[in-house]
């Protein structure tokens, strides 16, 4: 899927970008078919690596779609291309959004599960469900019914507050369950920042919110972590029995 959307260049004329996605890694339910979960990989990473991972849970009811992210320019890498949901200029509180990038992204992911029973994705997309839209003001589609997220953050949570002012959104808010976890010896994206996007949604409404800290862990998962998202989908989803 590609997509195409428009920003403000140098000068103030009008860049034409365009995304396309790679490849998607769809890992099938070894049981009956309970839920869909949209998986997205990190920074320079793709769907690949982390479908073989996801197949080995003891989560049979599950349909996992993993997707690849744009190849795209990245910032931070002084524009040196790699695999991202969207351009990251700096890891710090005050690093400007890529909000056309996260968009694409989220439409990306909406569009995924289009024709899927039921589903989790990133915290972004948290945001569009609960606000019914998009940054750019488009209808949000999809309906979300739990959101994961390992060893990240949450772009824009300064504008929060401004999208939960609504009663339907309130409502969303406080019924979405979210589990956050992040390792302290995190030297990618520093433990504070999982931390005070965990304080930002309870904040603003999401009072279903679950912040969990791993000593030592590093940027990358290990079998606590992932037993423990395991057990929160399972209750969370209403799913039947884990397989040994």
């Amino acid at each position: 899927m590609s997509f195409t959307g428009s920003s403000v260049g140098p000068g103030g004329g009008t860049v034409r970008r365009a995304l396309e996605f790679g490849r998607t890694y769809v890992v099938r339910p070894k049981g009956r078919h309970q839920a869909t979960i949209v998986w997205l990989h990190g920074l320079g990473d793709n769907g690949s690596s982390w479908s073989q991972l996801l197949e080995t849970l003891p989560l049979p009811n599950i349909k996992w779609i993993c997707p690849t992210a744009p190849t795209q320019p990245i910032t931070i890498f002084g524009g040196f291309p790699s695999t991202a949901w969207f351009d990251v200029g700096d890891i710090s509180e005050d690093a400007a959004d890529d909000i056309e990038g996260l968009d694409a992204a989220a439409a990306h992911v909406a569009n995924l599960l289009s024709t899927e029973p039921a589903d989790t994705t990133s915290l972004y997309s948290a945001t569009c469900f609960t606000h019914g839209k998009y940054e750019n003001g488009n209808p949000y589609p999809a309906k979300l019914s739990a959101v994961v997220g390992l060893s990240g953050w949450l772009p824009c949570s300064k504008t929060l507050k401004h999208k939960i002012g609504q009663d339907e959104a309130a409502r969303r808010a406080a019924s979405l369950p979210i589990l956050l976890c992040h390792g302290k010896g995190d030297d990618v994206v520093p433990h504070k920042f999982g931390e005070k996007s965990s304080r930002a949604l309870s904040s603003n409404g999401f009072q279903d919110t679950t912040f969990k800290s791993y000593s030592g862990l590093g940027h990358y998962t290990i079998p606590e972590e992932m037993d423990e998202v395991c057990a929160w989908l399972t209750s969370k989803l209403g799913l039947e029995g884990r397989s040994a």
